[in-house]
């Protein structure tokens, strides 16, 4: 996943005047937590350049998920794991009665060499794809782990002031290999099943900034594979045969009007990129055949099906016009992270108060996660936390998925901090339910 960079703007205010103007007053859970992060920022911090400097990539989580687990027994917390392959689920029942909620933190690495110059940089290297390659938190994975065990420890510490039940979901393979989902069939959210899930994301913004929006805030991503079946021959004589390569290129250039001319742009955004293409291994062979593989964007189940139909039709008849052919292979996608409106609302002045704050409103972002697969039948609010150091500009800072990505610790204290503040302002605020505990 490449994601863009989040812009605050005026037009995406979409949450309540009046929400979006109040900050929750501290209460003695908020001051009990703030009294508590001091002594766990610290370890925090090493947790956090630990997992940096030791990066798994997705489904291979088993270090990470081991450090994960142990932090969590020390706690008292309930531990349950093997969870999804490699994920990790804690369960702490607090002293009061009251509902169920859960948190989340993916765990996975990306296959990316880390180019940034840090005393833990990530040295590792794995096989991937048939090839060597470096292993990188390049998306900011490792901070979310830390953010979210530095959490546990806070709220661990409260146990019996906590009116209920927190869910500490630890998540394998967020990147694009189905880890939220390989957790909720394990049975993630159930025995006990939590009312809401919250999550949070490193995002190149300025630091310590939270950014939210209701309802949509990130694509559901899907990814499509075109085979154009041209004739070989060789390169000097393109007209003994059918050149796949300038077919397929001809393709990329159809693919976009796609976006740009045939869909109302004014509805809802869409993105089409074709990735990675695959042909030849001579300078004078015209190939036989060449693959293209790519990423399809939407925020509407009816929009992306109608693109999914006009890339197949573009791929074929463009491919006929030159007398090659395309077989086109498009997956059923992803879900779109949406953010529920009322939650959203009611933990505003929370997200405030933790940002002290600075919360920003955005518009959606074309970047996917798989978060949504949590929220799927409960509600569920998914945010940004800001990584860009001060002094940088947030618009030319490397973003999240370069080698390059950078970021600034000083975030973390927010992020702990809201991460435990969401968890204990919902139990406080939702009714009781019987079985919660």
């Amino acid at each position: 996943m490449r994601f863009p960079l989040l812009a605050a703007a005026a037009a995406s205010l979409v949450c309540s005047a009046t929400a979006a103007a109040q900050t929750a007053p501290a209460t003695e859970l908020s001051k009990l937590i703030e009294a508590k992060l001091p002594a766990v920022m610290p370890k925090v911090v090493a947790w956090r350049r630990d997992i940096h400097e030791h990066p798994e990539l997705s489904f291979e989580e088993k270090r990470t998920a081991a450090l994960v687990a142990d932090h969590l027994r020390k706690l008292g917390i309930e531990v349950q794991t093997p969870i999804g392959k490699t994920g990790v689920v804690g369960i702490l029942r607090g002293g009061k009665p009251g509902p169920v909620v859960a948190l989340r933190a993916d765990m996975d690495g990306l296959p990316v060499t880390e180019l940034v110059d840090l005393p833990f940089k990530s040295k590792v290297r794995t096989q991937w794809q048939g090839q060597e390659v470096g292993v990188m938190h390049a998306c900011g994975h490792d901070n979310h782990v830390a953010i979210l065990m530095g959490a546990a420890e806070v709220l661990a510490g409260m146990k019996a002031q906590i009116p209920g039940t927190i869910k500490f979901l630890f998540q394998p393979a967020e990147e694009g290999l189905g880890g939220a989902q390989a957790m909720v069939d394990d049975g993630a959210l159930t025995n006990p099943a939590p009312s809401a899930v919250f999550g949070l994301h490193v995002w190149p913004n300025e630091v310590g900034q939270i950014a939210i929006r209701q309802g949509p805030i990130m694509a559901a991503a899907g990814n499509f594979k075109i085979i154009v079946k041209g004739r070989q021959t060789h390169g000097s004589s393109p007209w003994m045969g059918v050149d796949p390569i300038v077919v397929s290129s001809q393709i990329v250039l159809g693919l976009q009007t796609i976006a740009s001319r045939q869909v109302n742009v004014a509805y809802l955004p869409s993105v089409i990129t074709v990735g990675q293409i695959t042909g030849g291994n001579r300078s004078n062979i015209i190939p036989d055949s060449v693959v293209m593989v790519g990423t399809l964007r939407t925020f509407d189940d009816n929009m992306r099906a109608d693109i999914a139909a006009r890339i197949t039709r573009t791929a074929q008849d463009i491919a006929r016009s030159g007398g090659a052919t395309a077989l086109v292979e498009i997956d059923k996608g992803g879900l779109v992270t949406s953010n529920d409106t009322s939650l959203t609302d009611r933990m505003l002045p929370t997200l405030r108060r933790a940002a002290g704050g600075n919360v920003a409103f955005i518009n959606p972002v074309m970047g996917s996660e798989d978060f949504p697969v949590f929220a799927k039948n409960i509600p569920g609010v998914f945010f940004f936390l800001g990584v860009t150091p001060k002094g940088k500009d947030p618009a030319t800072v490397p973003t999240n998925h370069s080698p390059l990505f950078f970021a600034d610790e000083a975030a973390l204290l927010t992020g702990v901090r809201t991460m435990a503040s969401v968890a204990v302002d919902y139990l406080s605020m939702s009714p009781t339910k019987k079985g919660g505990n």
